[in-house]
């Protein structure tokens, strides 16, 4: 088996978050607790994984501070997993995920559902990028700098 390699200590954003939440496993656990799901025999019957794989990416996911273990709702002695605040910062990327597909895909008659505002019934509006006086922004819009701080604390590290 091959090892992972961590880029939790890496300087870039995407390759932080890919570390805790990059494997398509996780993801679709998640999508699925904020669909509701809670128990393990839950995931594992929507998904379809192997009990040994959903126990250690239900681990990671604990570890990681995206789930967290609570007392069964029905009072049984169950413990169920419910996304913490953390867990459902991740809802902007999944809907950014659907979006893509949903565009580009090469069979979109075939994905079975929509995502609609649970009040009004109407389809959400696709996910945009705008800069802080409101214009949209496109890829070529933008560009990365280094944070004041970065730079003193590269500074420091070096000498």
């Amino acid at each position: 088996m091959v090892k992972r390699t961590s880029f939790e200590g890496d300087e870039c954003p995407i390759a932080r978050s890919l570390d805790a939440i990059g494997d398509w496993w996780s993801l679709l656990i998640i999508r699925d607790a904020l669909l509701g799901a809670r128990r393990f025999g839950e995931f594992q019957q929507s998904l379809g994984l192997a009990k040994n794989i959903l126990t250690v990416r239900l681990r990671t996911l604990v570890d990681q501070g995206i789930l967290q273990m609570a007392p069964a709702s029905d009072g049984s002695a169950y413990q169920e997993y419910v996304l913490t605040p953390k867990g459902r910062g991740i809802f902007p990327i999944l809907v950014a995920l659907r979006q893509w597909s949903e565009e580009f895909d090469e069979r979109p008659e075939e994905i079975a559902t929509m995502l609609v505002d649970r009040e009004e019934g109407g389809p959400v509006r696709r996910l945009e990028l705008h800069s802080q006086d409101g214009r949209l922004l496109s890829a070529a819009d933008t560009t990365l700098k280094p944070r004041p701080a970065a730079r003193r604390a590269r500074r420091t590290v070096s000498r």
